[in-house]
């Protein structure tokens, strides 16, 4: 019995319309399959820009700038974390990463964002003042991400807040090294010790503003917004909103 070519049917038989449709897009999957199950792909970011990508980058720099900000501020004032007894230094870092959306405590006084860094420079305050700072920055930061610890496509970002925290993080420096209480004492130690100049948190500053003004550059030239810039006296100057 002889078999029409005509009629063959089958996995490789290419007489039936769509079959090779159908190979190339199980090709198709195969590759994704195996590009998903690589490191360096994640699936999610099918659904991210360029620039979403980019200031996920940007996200986990600053929180990690922050960080290193709050262990360097307890190695030198470590009286601030005897204030909460049971605390370490890793523990208030977890804290401050565990409720991004909040940032509220109870110690704060529910204070969060830049009334927890006014918390922070107020003579009166008598609770661990590196904390404060901590969830301030954090908290101030996360609403300049528009409240987002990762960015996708429809996500949106304002550059003025992005700018704004810039300038936010350059007061905290100036007051860093400058607010005393009525007895002339800083009210938290930072750049020097002895008599010896340590750069170290100049630097760390450095690096966060540039952070912040290098995010706030990109969504502005994307989105053709303009930045308002607020030339002032970082001494006399008070927080800009975020």
């Amino acid at each position: 019995m002889q078999i029409d070519n005509k009629t063959k049917t089958g996995f490789l038989g290419y007489s039936k319309p769509g079959v090779g449709c159908r190979l190339i897009l199980i090709a198709v999957c195969l590759m994704l399959f195996s590009a998903c199950s690589s490191n360096s792909y994640q699936l999610k970011n099918v659904v991210k820009s360029d620039t979403d990508l980019v200031a996920d980058m940007h996200i986990r720099r600053i929180n990690t700038l922050v960080d290193r900000l709050v262990v360097k501020l307890y190695k030198r004032n470590p009286r601030e974390l005897a204030k909460a007894p049971g605390q370490t230094v890793g523990k208030r870092i977890q804290q401050m990463a565990d409720f991004p959306a909040a940032l509220h405590y109870w110690e704060l006084g529910g204070k969060g964002s830049i009334d927890a860094m006014l918390l922070a420079f107020d003579e009166q305050y008598q609770g661990d003042r590196v904390f404060a700072l901590g969830v301030g920055l954090r908290g101030m930061l996360y609403k300049a991400y528009s409240e987002k610890q990762e960015m996708f496509l429809l996500d949106k970002l304002d550059p003025q807040k992005l700018y704004n925290s810039a300038r936010n993080i350059e007061i905290v420096a100036w007051r860093l090294a400058h607010k005393r209480d009525s007895s002339g004492q800083l009210l938290l130690l930072s750049n020097s010790t002895n008599g010896t100049i340590n750069l170290s948190f100049e630097r760390l500053f450095g690096k966060m503003i540039a952070n912040q003004d290098m995010m706030s550059a990109i969504i502005a030239g994307r989105s053709n917004r303009t930045i308002n810039k607020i030339f002032h006296s970082i001494a006399q100057a008070m927080f800009l909103p975020v």
